[in-house]
């Protein structure tokens, strides 16, 4: 496999950024003390068996509680057949049976592909595919998309999930039905064969988990994001770059509690999506680790019932997004919360704004800590000290056994304070595309650095600074939105003859997807075009905006100029 060369440095030698850390802060994780995190989560639910672990819609699971859930559907991927290295992809939102299910496909020594459940038949259909899995949990809210798309991938096993069926009776049996039948959330399917969630536990409890030797280099993750070419690669992450990245999190986060008391049990909101590599490691990853109680939100975009939520437990950590503090923030009932134990407000997926950070401080009276990473390193990079109140506009220091690198085109590395791209190692860094050395190549200098597509600089102390994007990557609250993708699904529509998708500035959204199409055929209108997306692209990927050209700019040799568009 080909990786591009490197120059020598004009840095400074040595990660000098240490300096900056906060007193006493080692520059080194220590050896991570598990082979797998399937060890990790055997280890702190025999640690931590009678805290609470996980709470969904007022339904609590100790960790004990959580073995027993994990290791029952442990045994059950097992007694289908499934072997070490297996890939068993997982659909759903935060319900509890997210978490019990990435910890029973570890515990069993397959291979976790987390799916966006709301994605379309056709993203669908690339990802199982493209990752190979044999077997897949998908709430029944979203059944309807596997149906038509499951003939054409390798998956023999479906187990059903519903909203209600961990919450006990009888609020499992009044979910269920306001989910089925009032709200109507659950369209027709049929999946021939298929076993419920249920009845899956019940049999799992009555088998045993047969161990499996996982090693710290062992797949455990395929974590997807999007393509230079428009198809959706799967990150290949192993347990040992998880591991390294919940141990880097414990260590940046200590010196909270030097300001504010540690409390007996960490409480963390778990409000974005454990399906994203944010939530997966900063919550539900780090939280196990630390014996940590995640209160699990399904959906909070209704504000309202999530603000009640907050209302009846004491946060400790709060991870989120800009987009979603904002919202949180215009909810009159969000400042009448008792904020009195929140140690960590972590702000990561987009940039966090100055206005919005500072009302969160002033409302709350803790500061929102930005930082910074992707799919690709786990996720964390850099982040600012928790310690300091000022917002830096930063993204903050290299976490320990990290190095940044500031590289021009040429991989040489630029003085400080000068642009270049912004380039990552570390133990936290993936081991390649899944099944696509080409495309790893394409990111991975020899030295092992991998490129972030963010263009950045660094300062005398090693702070980073993102100041562009080289890639044509638009970020949609938190989410990549890669234009190839959207061409490529627009230019199939009958009526267009060529189009082009670039990022424009959102208020809500931090950046949205703008489209401007060459018609071919005179009569086709915005909403045809939107009709065609909605069938084909998920919510963040579909253009809020369409303009019709009669041409779109390019170079000589005809390629579309999306830098032109954005002005």
């Amino acid at each position: 496999m080909s990786v591009t060369e490197t120059h020598p440095s004009t840095q400074p030698s040595g990660r000098f950024w240490t300096a900056s850390y906060p007193e006493g802060m080692a520059s080194e994780i220590t050896p991570l003390g598990h082979p797998s995190i399937g060890a990790l989560v055997e280890s702190s639910c025999a640690q931590f068996a009678d805290r609470p672990a996980f709470t969904s819609m007022g339904k609590t699971l100790t960790f004990r509680d959580f073995d027993a859930a994990s290791r029952a559907l442990a045994a059950y991927f097992q007694s289908l057949g499934l072997e070490r290295g297996d890939r068993v992809a997982l659909m759903m939102p935060n319900v509890m049976q997210y978490p019990v299910a990435v910890a029973a496909v570890l515990r069993a020594g397959l291979v976790v592909v987390n799916v966006n459940p709301l994605y379309t038949p056709r993203e669908l259909e690339h990802q199982l595919k493209d990752a190979g899995a044999k077997a897949i949990v998908i709430l029944e809210n979203f059944a309807a998309t596997l149906q038509q798309c499951i003939a054409n991938t390798p998956v023999k096993h479906v187990l059903l999930a519903s909203m209600g069926e961990m919450l006990g009776f009888p609020k499992g049996l009044i979910v269920n039905y306001v989910v089925r039948k009032v709200k109507k959330l659950v369209p027709a399917f049929e999946l021939p064969g298929h076993i419920a969630f249920k009845q899956v536990m019940a049999e799992g409890a009555r088998g045993t988990v047969k161990p499996t030797a996982i090693v710290p280099s062992d797949t455990a993750f395929l974590q997807y994001t999007g393509g230079t070419t428009g198809v959706s690669k799967g990150a290949t992450l192993t347990h040992s770059n998880l591991l390294s990245n919940m141990e880097q999190i414990k260590l940046w986060i200590e010196p909270t509690f030097r300001i504010k008391k540690r409390p007996d049990q960490l409480t963390f909101v778990c409000a974005l999506p454990l399906y994203h590599i944010f939530a997966l490691t900063v919550n539900g990853l780090a939280g196990i680790a630390l014996g940590g109680h995640n209160v699990l939100i399904a959906n909070p975009r209704d504000i309202p019932a999530f603000v009640k939520e907050l209302a009846k437990i004491r946060t400790h950590i709060f991870p989120g997004l800009n987009t979603l503090f904002n919202a949180l923030m215009n909810n009159p009932d969000f400042a009448k919360l008792d904020f009195s134990e929140l140690v960590l407000t972590l702000g990561g997926g987009m940039a966090v704004q100055q206005a919005t950070a500072e009302k969160w401080l002033k409302i709350t009276g803790c500061p929102v800590v930005e930082g910074y990473g992707l799919s690709e390193t786990s996720p964390v990079a850099t982040v600012n000290r928790v310690d300091v109140h000022d917002f830096t506009g930063s993204i903050g220091l290299p976490v320990p056994n990290t190095e940044i690198a500031i590289r021009d085109d040429d991989g040489r590395d630029m003085p400080l304070g000068e642009r270049g791209e912004i380039c990552i190692r570390g133990p936290q860094v993936m081991a390649g595309y899944w099944n696509r050395p080409d495309e790893t190549a394409k990111v991975m200098y020899e030295d092992g650095f991998f490129k972030s597509g963010d263009i950045g600089v660094m300062d005398e102390q090693g702070y980073v600074r993102i100041v562009d994007r080289k890639k044509d990557m638009i970020l949609v609250s938190g989410f990549n939105v890669y234009p190839n993708e959207v061409e490529q699904v627009v230019n199939l529509h009958p009526g267009v003859l060529e189009c082009a998708a670039v990022g424009v500035p959102d208020a809500r959204s931090g950046e949205a997807v703008k489209l401007y199409v060459v018609k071919k055929d005179p009569a086709l209108d915005e909403a045809q075009v939107r009709a065609f997306c909605e069938a084909n692209l998920t919510g963040y990927k579909r253009p809020k905006i369409v303009e019709f050209r009669t041409e779109l700019p390019k170079t000589p040799v005809g390629k579309i100029l999306r830098k032109d568009l954005r002005g």
